[in-house]
């Protein structure tokens, strides 16, 4: 309960930047560069001028939305390819192993960098974001349905699939009024699963330089402020990004555990 009221919170003040930040994460304050946090700036401001707590608001919304658009595509490809894994038998199935196996042997996140680091870098900055999102969905998929696959096979030798089979229902049927009923829970648990890993990954590919563009903000972009150890000494606030994005992976892996538990 407190996890899900903590990211609650942090989703409502990320989603609501605009009201709490009407200026936005772009404007440049030239007469306030690199201040101190005051009534003006609650988090200071970065060299630019920019508003560092508008930044780290509309970051988070940014990271919420890339991150949690491409986890709900590749729960949605691990679902699709674990009923079908375990409607159309045995080819198709080890052909998801196989292609799940080659995918899950190589470290993926290592994976994800050698492919944006092929494509140019010097893409607008809503271009990077299409590509960051493209790349978590597509390579991130494959543990998901390893999980989904295993329990669609057993669903498909349970006694209501078999009596299903027996009374004539054609594959369709079958998914829609005996796999996908008993699947939609453990498919929404391995959503929850794959978003802190995919806010990880796509603050890592940020902190990089190979994500998000600027100027849009996101946590990877706004870490690179805490390269310089002697200013983040100076300035300890600069580290709200750090504690926020913290903050919400903990509350996810909390969810995403207690789901796991209850679905066993």
């Amino acid at each position: 309960m407190a996890a899900a009221i903590g990211l609650s919170i942090l989703a409502a003040c990320s989603f609501a930047a605009g009201w709490i930040c009407p200026s936005g994460y772009a404007a440049q304050f030239r007469d306030a560069p690199a201040v101190a946090p005051c009534a003006r700036f609650p988090l200071g401001t970065d060299e630019l001028g920019r508003d560092l707590l508008a930044r780290t608001l509309y970051g988070m919304r940014l990271s919420f939305l890339l991150a949690g658009s491409a986890a709900l595509v590749s729960s949605a490809i691990a679902g699709l390819a674990g009923i079908a894994a375990g409607v159309l038998g045995k080819v198709f199935e080890q052909s998801l192993e196989a292609c799940s196996n080659l995918l899950m042997s190589l470290p993926w996140l290592f994976l994800l960098l050698l492919a944006r680091a092929l494509m140019p870098l010097g893409m607008p900055a809503e271009t990077s974001v299409l590509v960051t999102f493209l790349l978590l969905a597509l390579l991130g998929w494959a543990p998901a349905a390893r999980v989904v696959g295993a329990s669609a096979q057993s669903l498909r030798q349970s006694g209501f699939t078999l009596r299903a089979r027996a009374e004539g229902a054609g594959n369709w049927r079958l998914i829609w009024h005996q796999l996908w009923p008993n699947l939609r829970p453990l498919i929404a648990t391995q959503f929850l699963v794959l978003l802190p890993g995919f806010i990880l990954s796509e603050a890592t590919l940020s902190f990089l330089g190979l994500g998000v563009g600027e100027p849009l903000p996101s946590w990877g972009g706004l870490f690179r402020n805490l390269e310089d150890y002697s200013a983040v000494a100076e300035q300890p606030w600069r580290v709200a990004p750090l504690v926020l994005m913290f903050l919400t992976v903990a509350c996810l892996q909390s969810l995403s555990s207690e789901a796991s538990q209850r679905k066993t």
